[in-house]
């Protein structure tokens, strides 16, 4: 089914819309009928869409590289065309043997066991925002004071931003992830975010400190470039910095809602925080892949050129999912570098969060007064007011 025959499948905005906390009944209707659908894009963008939501086909498309690229050069000579111009950069939009080149230098960084050495910082930081909420008296504001600044101080430590950047580094961080609602804007504040890394990238190759910068240009030496750095540091930032600040207030929602699982977070924090993961799938869908032929996903014609957008919450909630890994993190060569910093992160501390404070609810009145963030990437809330 080709042409003006895909009009009408799926809205643009399907994929990032919520029911409360569950992806829209409408995207898990269509994923049912139609786990590879068409995707409604204005005429002037010029690119043909398919929005892929089943957990098979979602795998399918992230998994395998040889016919989906990452590269935004694909948008040449459409009518988004400014966004392959700017190059956003990160290890996101890289395909082999650059994406490749790139991840290598990371991978090593991230091992469970090289990332041990920050289980002693994070605890820290995790007793240390505890006491500011404690102190704060009930009514605290949860992603103000735990859910954001935890994440943001492990990823600025570990890149190096110095504390007076760091509270424009988390404006940039929530703003980037608004692509569809502000489009310009959210370009604009990448390209601003990129600009900033590579300027911390040539500070930490005149002076290279304790981080993961410093560490890579004493490793490496001329043989990463600045460009490189930032792209890596990119990559960090986008994977382990609003990503973990939504999962930490999010599960922190859920885990209020549902009490029970509160004992079990005490007992087995690995499998309740994969759970959640699972669940929440604050990462709504992948970056965009682009056909490199002629093809076909779930019976459906794909055309070269074609973008595929994957839905992570519709995959993950796929009842042929059932007893499979998640897809949180993404799938295949992309899948995020960073994914195990922020597991480490998530069991430190929700059950901590709920060992201080064994009474938390959240301070609204109807879950319709959640202040959710709407048509983000990224999704999350603005704010969750708890009293114990």
């Amino acid at each position: 089914m080709r042409g003006d025959e895909l009009m009408g499948e799926a809205s643009m905005m399907l994929p990032l819309l919520r029911e409360g906390l569950a992806p829209a009944e409408e995207l898990t209707e269509l994923r049912g009928r139609l786990p590879v659908a068409g995707m409604e894009i204005p005429d002037e963008i010029g690119v043909r869409a398919w929005l892929v939501s089943g957990y098979a086909q979602v795998r399918e498309v992230l998994g395998d590289p040889g016919r989906f690229s990452n590269d935004l050069s694909h948008l040449a000579g459409t009518g988004i065309e400014a966004l392959a111009e700017q190059d956003p950069g990160g290890l996101g939009f890289r395909d082999p043997p650059e994406h490749t080149r790139l991840r290598r230098l990371l991978t090593r960084e991230f091992t469970v066991r090289r990332l041990s050495r920050l289980q002693p910082r994070i605890d820290a930081l995790v007793t240390e925002l505890l006491d500011d909420v404690e102190s704060a008296g009930a009514g605290a504001d949860l992603v103000e004071r735990f859910a954001v600044p935890l994440p943001s101080q492990v990823i600025c430590e570990l890149l190096g931003v110095p504390d007076s950047d760091r509270a424009e580094f988390e404006r940039r961080s929530t703003a980037r992830f608004d692509m569809i609602a502000q489009f310009d804007n959210a370009l604009d504040v990448v390209n601003e975010s990129m600009d900033y890394l590579r300027g911390l990238a040539a500070r930490e190759r005149a002076n290279p400190g304790d981080g993961l910068l410093g560490a890579l240009v004493r490793e490496h030496g001329d043989a990463v470039s600045d460009e490189d750095l930032a792209a890596l540091a990119d990559g960090v930032l986008t994977g382990g910095h609003e990503t973990t600040a939504s999962m930490i207030a999010l599960g922190a929602l859920e885990l209020m809602r549902h009490p029970e699982q509160v004992t079990e977070l005490h007992r087995n924090p690995h499998d309740v925080v994969e759970d959640l993961l699972r669940s929440m799938s604050v990462v709504q869908v992948a970056f965009p892949r682009f056909a490199r032929a002629d093809t076909e996903v779930a019976g459906r014609a794909i055309g070269k050129g074609d973008a595929m957008i994957c839905s992570l919450s519709a995959a993950n909630t796929d009842p042929a999912a059932a007893g499979s890994g998640h897809l949180a993190f993404g799938h295949g060569i992309h899948r995020c570098v960073g994914a195990e910093l922020g597991r480490m992160e998530l069991r430190a501390a929700l059950p901590a969060l709920f060992a201080r404070f064994p009474g938390l609810t959240p301070q609204i009145d109807d879950e319709d007064d959640l202040e959710l963030r709407s048509f983000s990437i990224v999704f999350g809330m603005e704010t969750l007011p708890v009293r114990w």
